[in-house]
Formats: structure tokens, sequence, C-alpha cells
């Protein structure tokens, strides 16, 4: 029979093999799921695979969906490098998408499309705020950061509903619980025209270089993680778990605001109760099937897009409800969870003994 033994040290191998073997399997699951549903498990695997890469247009709306998860991972790696819990990037994200809605209404015809930067300025600035009391709660009285943050998510949503069905409905928008359409002059600037990817993709490379230079070529970024993997240790060396808390939250938040703002002023162009996608809670995923690390966050953001896609062209085009987005995202999750068992154990053939 197969009993699990512990490495002497995590395998290296595994480490990177693990999240390969959660996508196989979560594609087997599928397969079988798409059976079960009575469709055909070909034309849903494209639909998740195939049909989101085909075309230089497919590309385009996968980097607009691909954006704001890897911004938003980008942030929650420091997080969680840091031994932070930071589970309300949902939140953050809309509330940086409202304050970013509130300098976008204020646009006059006679502004100029400087207006831009303070925008994306104040989505940054209310992620900030907004993971910060977080922080306050956690540094002040102690309160559990996974609980706080996960909380704060469900007063952000209701904030929201109350700005675009009160104070900031449009009053042309027949009854629809939505803010007016920005003007143009406030659009986050496209790169290319008949496409929707914006300048936000330069904003997520930047974010890539930026973390892997904090985190693994600067001191303050190795007092994070040291802080992280071995509070003792960290306090001996004269780290500061306070300042590492505060650092991470508002890094993490400052993050999730600007992927909000990007995303309201960008694809969506006015502030709606669709602004909540579940980017916020997928970008765990991201974050941990990229194991963390600002280039493999790349690549598991574009995975994740193609989920969102997948389950919009599954919605469309083969009658299956949008929600199978959910499912592929959860299977590649436990499934990562199961293989990450490779990591700390080797499966080995032990013989029965008989007596």
């Amino acid at each position: 029979m197969l009993k699990l033994q512990a490495r002497p040290e995590p395998s290296r191998v595994w480490t990177y093999a693990s999240p390969l073997l959660a996508l196989m399997i979560t594609v087997l699951i599928g397969t079988l799921m798409f059976a079960a549903l009575g469709k055909d498990p070909v034309k849903g695997l494209q639909m998740f695979f195939w049909l989101p890469i085909q075309s230089g247009y497919a590309w385009g709306e996968l980097l607009v969906k691909a954006t704001p998860l890897l911004i938003i991972a980008l942030g929650l790696a420091v997080c969680f490098r840091s031994n932070v819990w930071n589970i309300g990037a949902e939140g953050q994200y809309i509330i940086g998408a409202i304050f970013a809605a509130g300098v976008a209404l204020l646009a006059e015809p006679g502004t100029g499309a400087w207006i831009v930067v303070p925008i994306l300025l104040a989505g940054v600035l209310g992620g900030t705020l907004w993971a910060g009391m977080t922080a306050l709660l956690r540094d002040r009285f102690h309160a559990n950061e996974i609980l706080v943050s996960l909380m704060l998510v469900y007063v952000a949503v209701h904030l929201l509903s109350y700005l675009v069905g009160g104070p900031w409905k449009d009053p042309m928008g027949f009854n629809f619980p939505q803010s007016k359409t920005f003007d143009a002059v406030t659009r986050i600037p496209r790169l290319f025209s008949g496409s929707r990817v914006s300048i936000g993709v330069f904003f997520a490379l930047l974010g890539v270089v930026g973390l892997w230079i904090f985190l693994f070529r600067t001191r303050a970024g190795f007092s994070l993680q040291v802080g992280g993997l071995a509070p003792a240790a960290a306090r001996y060396a004269g780290f500061s778990s306070r300042k590492a808390l505060w650092t991470a939250l508002l890094i993490s938040g400052g993050a999730a605001g600007l992927a909000g703002a990007l995303e309201v002023a960008g694809p969506i162009g006015q502030l709606t109760t669709y602004v909540p996608a579940g980017y916020g809670f997928a970008a765990i995923i991201v974050a941990y099937v990229g194991r963390l690390h600002p280039v493999g966050m790349v690549l598991s953001a574009l995975l994740m897009s193609m989920f969102y896609i997948g389950g919009e062209l599954a919605q469309s085009r083969l009658g299956l409800t949008k929600s199978l987005t959910g499912v592929f995202q959860g299977l590649l999750l436990f499934s990562l969870l199961a293989c990450d068992t490779l990591v700390n154990y080797r499966l080995v053939l032990q013989k029965n003994r008989s007596k």
C-alpha cells in the first residue's frame, strides 16, 4: 500500500511541478464534469483553453482580465510572504474603484487628459486607506486580519450599492443602479485601436519587476520575508513586526485600489454594481498558483483569465451557467493544495508484512 513519508527537506522539483499537476487534475475533472452535464468535453475544454488565445483580439481580452488579477496578486504576495493574511483585497479593489470614480465624475468639458493621473492616485489612496483600517485594528486591538479584511469587503459592497443607487445615480440611466458614463477624457488610454487593452498592462509589468527587486534585492523586502518565516528571528535581528504589518497591508491595499481604478476608468467606464467581479478573491489563487513569485504570477494570472473568459463562453455557446468559472478556480485551488503535499512528503510503497 502507498504511504506518505516525510522528506528530509522540501522538494524543489515538486515546488514547481505541483501547479502543473494540479492543472492536469483540473482538466481531467473538468472533462468528466462536461460529460456528466451532457456536453461535448472537447468543446467544453476549448471554451476554457483554446478560444481565449486563438486570435489577437482574444489575447487582448485575456490581458484585460489578467491585468487586475496580476496587480492585486502582486500586492497579496507581499502580505502572504510576510505572514499577513489579507483576504479582503476585493473590498480594497471596490473602494479604489469608488475613489477613482469620484474623481472621474468631477471632470468637466474643459478638463484635460491630466485628470487620468489623479484618478489612478485616488484609486491607490482608496485601497490603501481601506487596508489601513485592517492594519490599525490588528496593530492596536490585535484583531484577526483575516476576519477584519473579509468583513470589510461586505461594507465596501454596500457602500458601492448606496452610492450608485443614491447620490451618484445617473438620472438618465433608466433607474439602473449606476453612475453616469465617464467623460472620454477620464478614460484610461488604450494601447491599440479596436482593443480594450489599456496602459494598465504596463503598470502590471512594472509591478512584476518592482516586486522582484523589492523582495529579493532590498533589505525591506528581506525583513518582511524573514518576519513571515521566522518571527522570533526577525525580532532578534531588530526587524519591526509592526512596520512589516503596515507595509504589507498598505502595499497590498494600494495595489488592489489601483486595479479598481484601472477597471472602473477603463473597460467599464462607469461605476456600477457589477464592479465587484471577484478579482480580489481570484487573485489569492493567482498568488498561490504562481508560488508568490512575480514571474510565476504572470502565468497564473493568464490561466485564471482563461477561466473567466471560458465561463462566459460556456454560458453563451453551450448554455451552461457562468458559475463554471468559479468551479474551475475552486478545482485548481483544491488540486493545488492536495498536490502540495508532495512538496514535503513522498509516496512510498509499503509492503504488507504477513504474520
